[in-house]
């Protein structure tokens, strides 16, 4: 089964590397016998799915961390395996999509208006009258 990421880019199965363990936590005496601890290892450097765009964009975020050039991912929070390997799938998958995400654009910066300018000092004005009158005005 392959890992859609978005509409023009999907990730072959046989580029996802699963390992599974015993998971702590939660289950009762079924956790010291059943794997349901899941880890994905997808290898960001030997994909054939992803073009060197989307490699270098990748290698560039600092947000995920790399290993040897892969992405790994461990989900224990659920009891049965089947819904931490659905659980992992899901993860790797927006965690590619919000790595691939266009960076936002840089802000222009402008200069305020002649009016915007008149605005804040007016403002400023009323609030120091405002604050002046609170005072007592007692003369010793």
């Amino acid at each position: 089964m392959n890992l859609k990421i978005k509409t023009n880019l999907e990730i072959p199965a046989n580029e996802i590397h699963w390992r599974f363990s015993r998971s702590s936590g939660a289950g009762g005496q079924n956790v010291n016998k059943t794997d349901s601890r899941v880890e994905i290892v997808f290898n960001v450097c030997d994909s054939k799915a992803l073009s060197p765009y989307h490699k270098h964009r990748i290698s560039l975020r600092n947000d995920v961390k790399l290993t040897n050039g892969c992405i790994c991912i461990a989900v224990q929070d659920k009891r049965s395996q089947f819904q931490n390997r659905q659980l992992a799938l899901s993860r790797l998958a927006s965690t590619l999509r919000e790595l691939l995400k266009a960076p936002p654009k840089k802000r222009r910066e402008t200069i305020p208006t002649r009016s915007s300018q008149r605005k804040r000092v007016d403002l400023k004005k009323k609030r120091g009258e405002l604050k002046k009158n609170r005072q007592s005005k007692i003369d010793f």
